[in-house]
C-alpha cells in the first residue's frame, strides 16, 4: 500500500532554520503582518521575505496560494514558500494551501512553520494527499518521499490532533491504490485478499464464495460474473467500535473490470473500466480510516466483487433473473450490471444486520457525468435526515455532492412486459432510473442513500488534492458523516 509522507511534529526552533534543507514554508496573513518565525526568516534572508510580502505578486495571490523564493541567501534550503493564508481560514483553503506545498516540494523535505495557523493539520493533510504517486508498475526506481516536519509552539497538541487526520490520509491512499490498480492484478480474488488485510487493524472480515452466494440466492450478482474466469465474491467487513446498537451499513460496487458484457462497450476508453470498482474501493478506505482512528461506532461494510465479461456463459439481453429478494429482472442491457450486484448485496445486508441506515456507493452511470460533470457525485435518498447529514459532511470536507430526485414517474420507466422490472429505463434520466431500481431493494424502515460516484472516483486531469487518476472521493465525507451521526455529542 502506498503510504502518506512521514509527518513529524517538533517544538519551534528558530536556531535550526539556517541549516534546514529542502523547502521551508511559512504563513503570512492577507494583511501582510509577519509573525515571529517569518521575521526570523526575513533576517536570515537579509530582507528577501519582507520584499516578497510587500510585492505586487503577493498582493495578487489568492488565499492558500504560494509565493516562492528560490535559493535564498542565508539559508541551506532551496526554497522558501510564503503561503498567503489567514490564521483562521476555511478548511478547503487550508487543504488547498497544503496541496500547493505538496506539489511544490516534490520529493524534498518540507519544514512547515505553523505559527498561529489554526488549521495546520488540514494543511499537512493537503500536502500528503497531493504528494500521492502510484508507481507500483513502473520499472524505474521510485523517488523516495522525504519527511514533512511541522514546527509549532504547541507541537504536542498538533501531533495528537493529526492522528485522526493521518487515518483519513491512509484510507484515501488505500482507495486510490485499489482504484488505480490494473484489473489483471486486482482480480476479485486479489481484491478480497487485500480487504482481509484490514484484520490487522481489528476489522472482522468474512469472504463469501460463489457456493455460499448461490445458497443465499444472490442470483443477480452471480449473473453478472458468470461470463468471467474470476470467481464472484462478497466481502463482509465489520468494525465494532460502538455499543450494542445495530450497525450502520456501507455497500460498495466492486466490478473489477467492466467490458459491458454482451452489450459490449466501445473500445475507446475501455481501459478506464479498471475503476469500476470505485465504490468498493471507497468503502475499503472508509473502513481503514474508522479502524485506524478507533471510531466509536458500529459499521458494517459489504462489497460485491465481480468481473463483467462477454463469454458463452455470460448473461444476455432478454434474460430474466430472480434477485435474492425474489423479484424478477429482465436484462435489457448487460452493461447496466452494477445495480444487479448492489441489489443483492443491499438485500443481504438488511436481512442479516438490520442496519440503522445504509449507504451504497457505485460508479454506476455515465448519465451522472453528463448531469454533474466531475465536480459532484449524485446523491439519491429516501430519508431527508440522512441525506442532509451527508451533504453537510461532504460540504464541510470540500467533497462535491448534489442531491438528485426520485419519484414514481421515473419508476414507471422500469416496467417490463415479461418480468417485475427491467434493469434499465432508457436514456432519459439514466442515473435516476438506476437509483429507482435500487430503491426497490430498500426495506421501508431503512434510511438509505445512493451515491453515484462515476464522475468523481477517477479523473483524467487531477484535482486540487490529487494527481490524475483515482481521487479517493468520499472517504473524508463518509468518515465525517459517521463521526457526526454516532460519535459527536449531537449524534
Amino acid at each position: 500500500m502506498t503510504t502518506p509522507a512521514t509527518v513529524t511534529f517538533l517544538a519551534t526552533d528558530l536556531e535550526a532554520l539556517a541549516a534546514t534543507e529542502g523547502v521551508i514554508a511559512a504563513f503570512v496573513p492577507t494583511d501582510g503582518k509577519m509573525g515571529t518565525e517569518v521575521r526570523r526568516l526575513n533576517r536570515l534572508t537579509r530582507g528577501a521575505v519582507k520584499r516578497a510580502v510587500d510585492s505586487s505578486a503577493f498582493e495578487k495571490l489568492g488565499a492558500g496560494e504560494v509565493l516562492e523564493i528560490g535559493f535564498p541567501t542565508g539559508l541551506a534550503a532551496t526554497t522558501v514558500a510564503i503561503v498567503k493564508l489567514d490564521h483562521r481560514c476555511h478548511l478547503a483553503k487550508a487543504q488547498g494551501a497544503g496541496a500547493a506545498l505538496g506539489k511544490l516540494r516534490g520529493a524534498r523535505a518540507l519544514l512547515v512553520l505553523a505559527g498561529a495557523q489554526r488549521r495546520i493539520g488540514d494543511v499537512v493533510l493537503g500536502a500528503c494527499l497531493r504528494g500521492y504517486d502510484f508507481d507500483d508498475h513502473k520499472t524505474s526506481d521510485p523517488v523516495p518521499q522525504d519527511t514533512i516536519t511541522v514546527m509549532s509552539a504547541k507541537f504536542e497538541e498538533a501531533e495528537a490532533a493529526f492522528a485522526d487526520i493521518r487515518a483519513q490520509a491512509e484510507g484515501i491512499f488505500l482507495t486510490r491504490d485499489l482504484v488505480n490498480e490494473p484489473s489483471n492484478i486486482l482480480t476479485t480474488t486479489e481484491f478480497a485478499t487485500r480487504l482481509e488485510g484490514l484484520r490487522d487493524l481489528g476489522v472482522e472480515v468474512e469472504v463469501l464464495e460463489e457456493a455460499e452466494l448461490e445458497k443465499l440466492g444472490m442470483r443477480t450478482l452471480l449473473a453478472v460474473g458468470q461470463g468471467s474466469e474470476s470467481p464472484s465474491k462478497v466481502v463482509v467487513m465489520q468494525w465494532n467500535g460502538g455499543g450494542d446498537e445495530a450497525p450502520f451499513a456501507l455497500i460498495g460496487k466492486g466490478v473489477v473490470f467492466d467490458t459491458g458484457g454482451i452489450s459490449l462497450k466501445p473500445a475507446a476508453g475501455m481501459e478506464d473500466m479498471t475503476m469500476d470498482m470505485g465504490g468498493a474501493g471507497t468503502v475499503a478506505g472508509v473502513m481503514h480510516t474508522l479502524a485506524r482512528r478507533k471510531a466509536r461506532a458500529n459499521v458494517v461494510a459489504l462489497v460485491g466483487l465481480v468481473e463483467n465479461m462477454p463469454d458463452g456463459k455470460a448473461i444476455r439481453p432478454g434474460d430474466v433473473v430472480r434477485s435474492m429478494k425474489g423479484d424478477t429482472v429482465e436484462i435489457i442491457n448487460t452493461d447496466a450490471e452494477g445495480r444487479l450486484v448492489l441489489c443483492d448485496v443491499m438485500w443481504y445486508a438488511q436481512d442479516r444486520f438490520k442496519p440503522t441506515g445504509m449507504v451504497d456507493l457505485a460508479t454506476l452511470t455515465g448519465a451522472i457525468i453528463i448531469g454533474l460533470g466531475h465536480d459532484n457525485a449524485g446523491v439519491f435518498s429516501n430519508n431527508d435526515k440522512l441525506c442532509d447529514a451527508f451533504l453537510k459532511a461532504a460540504k464541510a470536507e470540500g467533497e462535491g455532492a448534489w442531491r438528485m430526485p426520485l419519484g414514481d414517474a421515473y419508476d414507471k420507466l422500469l416496467k417490463s412486459r415479461v418480468a417485475d422490472m427491467k434493469n434499465v429505463g432508457g436514456r432519459p434520466a439514466g442515473s435516476i432510473t438506476a437509483a429507482q431500481f435500487l430503491l426497490r431493494f430498500v426495506k421501508d424502515d431503512t434510511p438509505w442513500m445512493h451515491l453515484d460516484i462515476a464522475g468523481v472516483a477517477s479523473v483524467s486531469t487531477g484535482t486540487t488534492l490529487s494527481p490524475a487518476g483515482a481521487t479517493g472521493w468520499g472517504v473524508r465525507a463518509l468518515d465525517r458523516l459517521i463521526r457526526d451521526m454516532f460519535e459527536s455529542a449531537d449524534g
